[in-house]
């Protein structure tokens, strides 16, 4: 039964050290980002070319 509260009382403990952090995160404004998911849509990813493939020659016995 010791065992049970042991683990209860790190669990919270973890628990609140995330919240802690997650709070600290948001007032420095980790997750502020107010224009790129409006304009993300328009920005087309670049095109990549296919590269001209070598001739190869086979070698000749």
């Amino acid at each position: 039964m010791n065992v049970i509260f042991l683990l209860i009382t790190a669990s919270t403990l973890v628990a609140g050290v995330f919240l802690v952090a997650f709070i600290l995160a948001v007032r420095n404004g980790q997750f502020d980002d107010d224009k790129s998911p409006a304009v993300r849509i328009l920005n087309d990813p670049p095109r990549i070319e296919p590269a001209a493939s070598p001739t190869t020659s086979s070698p000749s016995k």
